[in-house]
């Protein structure tokens, strides 16, 4: 089987292709030779790649510069993968997106089930979700996976934003009252190769007895301020000195940012474990494996 992997330089990406490696013909293109940004250019790409299997999750990232960059993100998240989906449905080739809790309101506090009604908050949403709904629109077979609070022991993202500020800062003050899931990079590829593999070389057939949305989070939850402390304490554990000396709980309110972000992102794991009959580490237990590699690097 051909995969066409998108996005391998990033934390999800990364972590598939060290999985799949081995598995399958994995081709995983470079940003500059199968950019998303240039939507117009991508069927081309893909006549010549011809793919058994494609999987994207290469996307626009950054919140809140989408504020002020809402073509470029619409591009990135919402026109390329809509070329890619309408290829892909064309040719029967299964495609597996990866979206967002950034597509909910952050309203409430029960976890968002797949079928709940999606009302994004900030440009970067809206454009994840207008990616989600191309894709369903062109008819192939697919799966998209919405994931949230994404980190890696490698990379730039919020655990290697805590631990470079508590070795320089004595005091730090992060967000309390936004509830979701840390999920690292890891648990999210080690899940979805648990998805995939039964199915063979009979992707498409698995989605569609499976496919469509499907929350692809770790269980439980904590606040960004829990998961910062449960960051620094991991690792002081591990033998590491920090010149941080408290962390301080504050309010959305208190920490001003462009886009808007949901107070809850707790996602619901029903389907995921009725469907594929996967049942996701906790947080806590992602992240001790994520610190083990991260202090290994040290």
């Amino acid at each position: 089987m051909k995969i066409l992997l998108t996005g391998a330089a990033g934390q999800v990406g990364g972590a598939l292709l060290q999985l799949l490696q081995g598995r399958a013909n994995v081709v995983a293109p470079t940003r500059e030779t199968f950019d998303l940004s240039q939507p117009a250019g991508l069927a081309e790409k893909l006549d010549s790649i011809v793919p058994d299997l494609i999987i994207n999750p290469a996307a626009y990232t950054a919140v809140d510069r989408a504020e002020d960059e809402r073509e470029a993100a619409f591009r990135v998240n919402a026109e390329s993968p809509g070329v890619i989906a309408q290829w892909a449905a064309r040719r029967r080739v299964p495609l597996v997106h990866f979206s967002t809790d950034y597509v909910f309101d952050g309203s409430g506090d029960r976890p968002w089930r797949e079928d709940s009604s999606p009302r994004p908050l900030s440009v970067y949403g809206e454009s994840k979700l207008a990616g989600d709904q191309a894709i369903a629109e062109a008819g192939g077979p697919h799966l998209i996976a919405r994931t949230s609070w994404v980190y890696a022991a490698t990379g730039a993202n919020f655990l290697k934003t805590i631990v470079r500020l508590a070795g320089e800062r004595e005091q730090l003050r992060i967000v309390a009252d936004q509830i979701g899931a840390p999920t690292s990079a890891g648990a999210i590829a080690r899940a979805m190769i648990a998805m995939l593999q039964p199915a063979g070389e009979d992707v498409a057939a698995m989605f569609g007895r499976g496919g469509g949305i499907v929350n692809l989070v770790c269980a439980g939850e904590t606040s960004w301020h829990g998961f910062a402390t449960a960051i620094v304490s991991g690792l002081q554990s591990r033998g590491a000195t920090f010149a941080v000396k408290q962390i301080v709980p504050i309010a959305s309110s208190e920490f001003p940012v462009k886009a808007k972000r949901p107070f809850n992102s707790r996602l619901d794991l029903s389907r995921l474990r009725e469907r594929f009959d996967i049942v996701m580490p906790t947080w806590q237990e992602a992240l001790d494996r994520e610190l083990d590699v991260l202090k290994a690097k040290v």
